[in-house]
């Protein structure tokens, strides 16, 4: 039986999330595979920049969308590349085996967005994150631009073709809508659910780290409460 445990970490804002991904990256090692949940502009991207730049990688880590994966090598000679990765559009394993993430999970830093109940498979010993706003905190900005981009990924699902122009369009409002800074203050609460042991320990001090980078005072509360742990 796999061991798993949790623990949740409470943000402040979109620049504690990235905090949060670069005081995590010091910890990660090759065949790592992190699975980031929440929903659209929730901060998944925004953690994984914070990943990316803790890896020094190269490239402005933005959404897959519409690559689905994305490669960013080590900038640093001996260093971990980060594997970028949107599993929204995947609805089955044949599309699973097409991204083909699996032939470089061993070598590099996998991250994917969107991933539950699609990518398990990649590794027993995982990392999910799901990302919540706090409680009375609601994205603001243009909801109508936020439906009309959900409306074109059910679509998508479904099988039809977008024209380029369509695309296009998609993407700067997928830009849009997922930046934190522009639709609500960013305090969330990051829940870790731990698969394995080869997490024990990582996320010791984890929020005191991300703080001393995002340059944040300590929180007067205890932020950073453990959840709990099973087996299954």
């Amino acid at each position: 039986m796999t061991q798993i445990q949790e623990s949740t970490i409470h943000v402040t804002s979109a620049d504690h999330t990235r905090a949060i991904g670069k005081a995590l990256a010091s910890t990660l090692r090759a065949g790592d595979v992190i699975m980031l949940n929440g929903p659209l502009g929730a901060g998944k991207t925004t953690l994984t920049q914070g990943i990316g730049q803790g890896l020094n990688v190269r490239g402005h880590v933005t959404s897959p969308t519409f690559t689905v994966s994305r490669i960013h090598p080590p900038l640093d000679e001996g260093g971990l590349a980060l594997v970028h990765a949107d599993a929204y559009r995947i609805t089955d394993l044949d599309d699973l085996e097409t991204v083909d993430l699996d032939s470089t999970a061993h070598d590099t830093v996998t991250v994917i967005e969107w991933g539950e109940g699609k990518t398990e498979q990649l590794s027993d010993d995982r990392l999910e994150i799901v990302i919540e706003r706090a409680e009375g905190t609601a994205a603001g900005g243009d909801d109508e631009g936020t439906d009309a981009h959900l409306g074109r990924h059910t679509d998508a699902h479904a099988g039809g073709q977008a024209g380029e122009a369509d695309i296009h369009a998609d993407a700067q409002t997928h830009h849009d809508v997922i930046n934190l800074e522009d639709i609500d203050s960013g305090e969330r609460t990051l829940t870790f659910i731990l698969h394995g042991t080869r997490w024990a320990g990582v996320l010791d001090d984890l929020d005191e780290k991300a703080r001393a980078l995002a340059g944040l005072d300590a929180p007067t509360t205890d932020l950073h409460d453990e959840v709990g742990s099973h087996r299954d």
